[in-house]
């Protein structure tokens, strides 16, 4: 089990701040995140485009991207991970 965090518009979308899914250590973070579009639908056009993550879109786990500084979506899950969805964030 495993747990992601969404932000802004993601958690309004959502419904909630955080959201379990099944996918666990052994898993990886694209799993995770396909539980979690199959839980929340109302999320992959915001999250997805053409079946791709969406540029704009971070995916943290434990606080590190995984797009940027691990294996992207292919990122490993272990034991206790914490997920996090970011929008793309804008300055005022």
């Amino acid at each position: 089990m495993t747990e992601w965090k969404l932000f802004a518009d993601l958690a309004e979308r959502a419904g909630d701040k955080r959201v379990a899914v099944e996918a666990g250590a052994g898993d990886t973070v694209g799993d995770a995140l396909e539980d979690l579009l199959e839980d929340r639908p109302e999320l992959e056009d915001r999250v997805l485009e053409d079946g791709e993550l969406r540029s704009q879109i971070n995916v943290l786990r434990n606080g590190t991207n995984v797009l940027v500084e691990e294996q992207g979506l292919e990122t490993d899950l272990e034991a206790d991970d914490e997920l996090a969805l970011f929008p793309p964030v804008s300055g005022g």
